[in-house]
């Protein structure tokens, strides 16, 4: 693949201990390209990026989410180590996009998943604007046609917005679910959403009518907090009973700006890192969780590196819970 290339190894560095008390002493790197790699036989976390902000640009959002990979990798290097002796950290790289080519590195993502869930590895995507989900979604479900496992993928999706556009006018950061419902309607396949964090002050009723077509299950965002956890813990586990494995993604603009300042659309009404926690948890105790991504992390308009610890921190969880 043209566009992937290898982690430069000094991204990941921080406090030495010689002791591996730190994840930049944890990690492995490898090229995915690369033949002969044997599949890993115990828990494998493998890191991959996805340098491209063109689907913002395509929707008029705040471009430089093409510097997120990085800009989390050197946060979650320094972050101390808990995983067992027998839990392996990988870098696998990042697909670039080259040219404003989205949709080619849209299938390079996807076989590029693919070939880390082939590994026996637990797919972690870093990026890059949400338009990573149609490639990631696309990674997996070849991965299972490829074993014969006609499976139901549920998405769930902590966000701001649907990301339900049509894309009549062509493909961009707000269209990826769409794109896969399209998709799964053509092939006779369920599509299964959830939204978690849902803004009305963030999506047009035209949206609202989409999500209603579609049959997407959504928790608006008023009710998105610690007080409806009871409630929220019924739903969640209710649309993970009606699926096979799922498919976990993660939307930096839906947290509030006061967490999450360095996105491409940040606002103060959003979510609280908190209830995104809460829900992981559940979701990880399901055992279903194929794999997980985190977007739109723009470096440009962090401060204090906050989003990118935000990420990096988030990360952090689910590989140690």
């Amino acid at each position: 693949m043209k566009n992937y290339i290898p982690t430069n190894p000094d991204l990941w560095n921080g406090r030495i201990s010689e002791k591996e008390l730190y994840l930049h002493e944890k990690v492995h790197h490898i090229n995915i390209t690369e033949t002969g790699i044997p599949p890993f036989s115990e828990q494998a976390y493998a890191i991959l990026g996805y340098a491209c902000d063109e689907g913002v640009r395509r929707n008029q959002g705040r471009p430089g989410a093409v510097d997120g990979p990085d800009a989390i990798r050197q946060q979650l290097s320094k972050m101390p180590n808990h995983l067992s002796e027998d839990t392996t950290l990988l870098e696998a790289g990042t697909i670039q996009c080259l040219n404003s080519n989205m949709e080619e590195a849209q299938k390079s993502l996807a076989s590029s998943v693919s070939r880390l869930l082939e590994l026996n590895t637990f797919p972690i995507l870093i990026g890059g604007g949400h338009d990573i989900a149609y490639g990631h979604f696309n990674g997996i479900k070849n991965y299972l046609t490829s074993t014969g496992k006609n499976k139901t993928i549920g998405i769930i999706n902590f966000d701001a917005h649907f990301d339900l556009r049509s894309n009549t006018l062509g493909n961009n950061s707000g269209t990826p679910f769409y794109q896969i419902a399209q998709d799964q309607k053509l092939e006779n396949q369920k599509f299964k959403y959830m939204c978690l964090g849902i803004r009305e002050d963030a999506n047009t009723k035209s949206l609202f009518n989409t999500s209603k077509n579609l049959n997407v299950t959504v928790i608006q965002n008023k009710r998105f907090n610690l007080h409806h956890l009871a409630n929220l813990k019924i739903k969640l586990e209710r649309f993970i009973k009606e699926v096979d494995y799922v498919y976990t993604t993660i939307d930096l603009d839906g947290f509030s700006s006061a967490y999450a300042p360095g996105t491409s659309a940040a606002s103060p009404m959003g979510f609280s890192p908190e209830i995104v926690l809460e829900c992981l948890e559940i979701i990880k105790d399901s055992e279903k969780m194929i794999s997980l991504d985190i977007a739109e992390l723009n470096p440009s308009y962090d401060r204090d590196h906050q989003t990118a610890k935000l990420a990096a921190s988030l990360i952090h969880f689910v590989i140690h819970h």
